[in-house]
């Protein structure tokens, strides 16, 4: 107990007297130079603040909710053994089904094409 009391009051006064430091030690008037976009040497040519095109979110959004079908899908084989795995099987189905709709839905809509 206590080697375990000791230990929480190191890490928290090390942690505190870390947190002090860099507040005292830290620079506070960052100049223009720092502040400016680097590329590469370069002066910037435009902005750094340009919008994402939609078509990023799209594809991110896709692969979140296929990677969501990959979880939900993943404990498919021990369901199975429950007692009634028709059900399991046929739900699972319905979610492939259901999933497969909408890519195919977007695909004929043209969300993945990246070019216009």
């Amino acid at each position: 107990m206590n080697m375990i009391l000791f230990m929480i009051i190191t890490s928290l006064t090390l942690s505190i007297i870390l947190t002090a430091l860099n507040f005292w030690i830290a620079q506070t008037n960052p100049d223009p130079e720092k502040l400016s976009p680097y590329e590469c040497g370069f002066d910037p040519l435009g902005s750094a603040r340009l919008p994402f095109s939609i078509r990023f979110f799209l594809v991110a959004i896709l692969f979140l909710l296929f990677d969501l079908e990959i979880a939900l899908l993943l404990p498919l084989p021990w369901a199975i053994q429950l007692q009634s795995p028709t059900t399991t099987l046929i739900w699972a189905s319905a979610l492939i089904l259901l999933l497969t709709l909408g890519l195919i839905y977007e695909w004929i809509q043209g969300g993945l094409e990246w070019a216009e």
